[in-house]
């Protein structure tokens, strides 16, 4: 089992079994790579990009004990004269920073699917979003300047709030954690547990967010799918061995009945399984997705051979499955992607987060006869690729 830097020296393995969804864990200095990554000025600018999705929540009041919150768009009026505690959220930061989305790679133990996106916090001294807690796993990383974190008691849905506040805060937290991070320190903390970060001087903190979907989107995504379906259209039969009851009786006898045909349903794989992976490949944040023109497999080529890289479009979720019959079956966008067999394993390498260039197309993926120049195979994989960039599942770039 290889041991991760950015776990402390720890494995995965040692990480789920331990600490994922149970405690915490802090690690020093465990993305350095962050550091000088970022600086405020930049998030200020970028939260008042069109589409980008922002909020600025200040505090007020004698006492700094009332919130407000404003949403995005946001502009530059927004950020003059602002009282002294405030902060900043950028959502989706690696949809528009590949740099940026490039640091999931040191989260690739955990599945794709269940990323929700990375967020940055932009707080001078004293700001904070208030104490308050999460029900997905975050990992919190240190990117400029020092932040202290104090963590506390698991909560539940009875936990006291704060009453006429437009967040969700805590009317109290029990302290047991309570630390600086500074530029590269990661705190992971699980869902529930109460946590309170305070900016001990201008400071940007990274959220990698790591999110389920809740029984009722699986439920609801479910039910459109199967309005899709004429088989699930016909009315459920009826007991075959139905007794005389009164005539205003619903017997428990006939809602278990219904209800086992509901359970058949959802037992039903294929169906499930379809509405599962067009949930999990929704783009959360749609107005991240770049327009872009299309691109001839003649100037693909060109560009790779100018250095040009191809990964995939951090906008969008790029998953896979193994199917019945052991092929790979790829969705994005919501929808399932028709991929030529023999060419699903280079796709499958950049849905696992590995970036392509012009040396990464090798015989290892392709007939032992492929040349980027003459190659039918090479030429049908540019002609994917090409596809796949003007539908924003891939993005293609030549490196500064």
């Amino acid at each position: 089992m290889q041991n991760l830097q950015v776990l402390g020296g720890i494995s995965a393995a040692e990480f789920f079994a331990d600490y994922w969804q149970k405690k915490p864990l802090l690690v020093k200095n465990a993305m350095p790579q962050v550091k000088g990554l970022l600086v405020p000025d930049e998030i200020v600018e970028l939260a008042q990009e069109e589409g980008v999705t922002a909020r600025l929540l200040t505090q007020q009041g004698a006492q700094n004990e009332q919130w407000r919150v404003k949403n995005s768009p946001l502009t530059g009026k927004d950020f003059k004269k602002l009282p002294p505690l405030w902060t900043l959220l950028v959502q989706a930061l690696d949809h528009f920073s590949p740099e940026i989305a490039q640091l999931w790679q040191h989260f690739d133990f955990i599945p794709q699917w269940r990323r929700d996106d990375i967020m940055v916090s932009y707080a001078p001294k004293g700001g904070s979003v208030g104490r308050h807690y999460d029900q997905y796993d975050v990992f919190l990383v240190q990117s400029y300047g020092t932040r202290r974190w104090q963590l506390g008691q698991y909560c539940t849905p009875e936990t006291e709030l704060l009453p006429n506040q437009p967040l969700r805060l805590l009317a109290d937290m029990d302290v047991q954690f309570d630390e600086i991070l500074e530029p590269g320190d990661l705190l992971y903390v699980p869902p529930t547990l109460s946590h309170y970060g305070v900016a001990e001087d201008n400071c940007l903190t990274l959220s990698f967010g790591f999110r389920m979907p809740d029984k009722t989107q699986l439920l609801d995504d479910f039910t459109d799918h199967l309005l899709s379906k004429p088989d699930t259209q016909i009315p459920v039969p009826d007991l075959a061995n139905r007794t005389i009851q009164s005539a205003g009786e619903v017997s428990s006898t006939d809602l278990a009945m219904l209800k086992q045909q509901v359970i058949q349903l959802l037992q039903n794989t294929s169906y499930f399984d379809e509405a599962a992976l067009s949930l999990l490949t929704e783009t959360k944040y749609p107005d991240s997705l770049p327009e872009n023109e299309a691109l001839s497999t003649q100037e693909l080529q060109e560009l790779l051979q100018e250095g040009a890289i191809i990964q995939r479009e951090p906008a969008t979720r790029l998953l896979y499955r193994h199917a019945d019959n052991a092929q790979l079956e790829f969705w994005a966008q919501g929808e399932p992607l028709d991929v030529p067999t023999h060419l699903a394993p280079v796709l499958k390498r950049l849905a696992d987060g590995e970036v392509l260039n012009l040396q990464s197309f090798t015989t290892q993926d392709l007939d032992s006869d492929s040349d980027l120049n003459t190659s039918e195979n090479t030429q049908q994989l540019l002609a994917m690729f090409c596809h796949l960039y003007e539908d924003a599942i891939v993005l293609i770039q030549i490196p500064e």
